[in-house]
């Protein structure tokens, strides 16, 4: 499909990704009972593919052998009314995702990438969500909230937020005596203190490396240790790679050197 369509550099590459990826999520989801329609078991070996220009198809597979390109799934209309329609859309999205980087990697094999240029791509590949994340419902991302006990809690069980999300408990180095004394029930159980009061304290929260203040649109990590918070880019963790994180500790606390890097207070322990 679409074979004359051959991206030379990383950025094509990735571009090419983007759309074929954009094609395939909107089948998945904004689509989704155009394609469940599309994809009757009644028919021959069916596929879905995406297109650089983000748009979708169900369709038979090419027939030259060897194929221009990866081919996707074959027979994917074989199990839609066999399953739970959640778990074959699922199905179908890990497939696609596979279809993707096989793309790809296509090209880059094709044109004679090297070592860091794979690394790259796939690097800015990484710092998406995969279909899978989108339609399984994983990529939601959250703002820091004050659900207080709630969000203190998932400290323990979570660790750290799987994706771009902040968690909702913050240190608070700038609040005043005043506020502590009021804040001092909600720290009662696991002896960390929690955000409260409204949505304008989400602003005072600061990185532990540079000393900015929070923002919506930046991924951060807090330390299950010290609990500072951190800029992902200041401490060198992306939200690919928090996925794989269990407890994380940040450069002070794991011994780097004598002190986190910054010129704030950590939380008064409780």
């Amino acid at each position: 499909m679409d074979a004359g369509y051959n991206p030379r550099t990383v950025e094509e590459v990735f571009r090419d990704y983007k759309g074929r990826r954009a094609g395939l999520t909107r089948a998945l989801t904004t689509d989704v009972e155009d394609f469940f329609r599309q994809c009757d078991p009644e028919k021959e070996n069916l596929c879905l593919y995406g297109f650089p220009n983000e748009h979708w198809e169900v369709n038979l597979p090419a027939e030259e052998v060897p194929p221009e390109l990866p081919e996707p799934a074959l027979g994917i209309n074989f199990a839609r009314d066999g399953m739970q329609e959640k778990d074959w859309l699922s199905m179908v999205a890990v497939h696609s995702d596979a279809w993707l980087l096989s793309v790809a990697f296509y090209f880059g094999a094709r044109f004679g990438f090297d070592k860091n240029d794979r690394k790259r791509l796939f690097g800015m590949i990484n710092e998406l969500p995969t279909i899978f994340d989108v339609v399984s419902g994983k990529s939601k991302t959250k703002t820091p909230s004050n659900n207080n006990h709630s969000n203190s809690k998932s400290k323990s069980h979570n660790k750290m937020q799987k994706t771009s999300e902040p968690r909702a408990k913050q240190p608070k180095p700038q609040m005043k005596e005043d506020d502590r004394e009021d804040d001092a029930p909600d720290a009662g159980e696991d002896g960390g203190a929690v955000a409260g009061g409204g949505g304008e304290e989400h602003g005072e929260t600061f990185c532990g490396a540079c000393g900015e203040n929070y923002g919506q649109d930046e991924f951060w990590i807090g330390c299950d240790i010290c609990e500072k918070w951190y800029h992902g880019k200041c401490v060198k963790i992306t939200p690919a790679k928090a996925e794989y994180i269990k407890q994380y500790k940040c450069p002070s606390c794991m011994g780097t050197n004598g002190s986190s890097g910054s010129n704030k207070r950590a939380r008064p322990s409780s």
